[in-house]
């Protein structure tokens, strides 16, 4: 594989692991070269320039080297910018995180999602109504992966959803009109439209969207555990 050098790719930190007693393995996001592995040499000593820069929920810019599957970090700065994210706000960007790691394949850049995230984590880090930026989130990401949803029209005749109508969202299908003895979780066609339209002013809409996401994130995940939603609740039972 031809050896590349990439200088000053805007990116954010999902998750570091050691490697070898002074060095770490990184798991970053960039907006032009997607998801990829950087090997961030003598980044664990104590005196290392690293320390202080590789921030998670932080902009960065990083430059990289090789031609590998794991790249070799030759310079990292920070961005600025971003308020440090705490309590409930810090799980939820960890939750962002989990999803990224989980679902997006390496090296794919996907420049939508990476600005939907940057904003997601502009608007926890001001505390602004979290529900509805991990929705908009949510909806990018499944967009980006080739999941996009159908949320305004009704699935096979492809008639407009109706808001005064109950529907069944099935996975890869989309709406389907409930009968009234179906026995399964239904939605209304009114929250449906509003997510469509990024609209979450209505609290049954917020409570529905969470549920619709969360079954179609679940379907997607393939049964893999998302450790930041079993932490959370954890911490609410306390």
């Amino acid at each position: 594989m031809a050896k590349q050098r990439v200088d000053g790719a805007a990116a954010y930190l999902l998750h570091a692991h050691p490697f070898s007693e002074s060095s770490l393995v990184l798991d970053v996001f960039s907006r032009s070269h997607g998801r990829l592995a950087l090997l961030a040499r003598g980044a664990r000593r104590p005196r290392s320039a690293l320390r202080g820069v590789l921030l998670s929920f932080q902009p960065l810019e990083l430059s990289w080297f090789g031609g590998g599957e794991v790249k070799t970090l030759a310079k990292a700065e920070w961005s600025g910018g971003l308020p440090l994210l705490s309590g409930k706000c810090l799980l939820l960007g960890y939750y962002l995180n989990e999803l990224l790691l989980k679902l997006l394949p390496r090296e794919d850049a996907h420049a939508a999602l990476f600005d939907a995230y940057g904003d997601a984590l502009s608007a926890l880090s001001r505390g602004a109504a979290e529900a509805a930026e991990l929705r908009r989130f949510e909806k990018t990401l499944l967009r980006e992966l080739g999941y996009g949803l159908a949320l305004d029209r009704e699935a096979g005749g492809g008639e407009p959803v109706r808001a005064d109508r109950r529907y069944l969202y099935l996975v890869e299908r989309g709406a389907v009109p409930a009968d009234d003895d179906e026995g399964l979780p239904t939605i209304s066609g009114k929250t449906l439209l509003d997510l469509a339209a990024d609209d979450y002013s209505d609290p049954r809409t917020l409570v529905e969207s969470k549920g619709l996401m969360r079954q179609l994130v679940a379907h997607y995940l393939g049964g893999q555990p998302l450790q930041s939603r079993r932490v959370f609740v954890e911490l609410q039972e306390l």
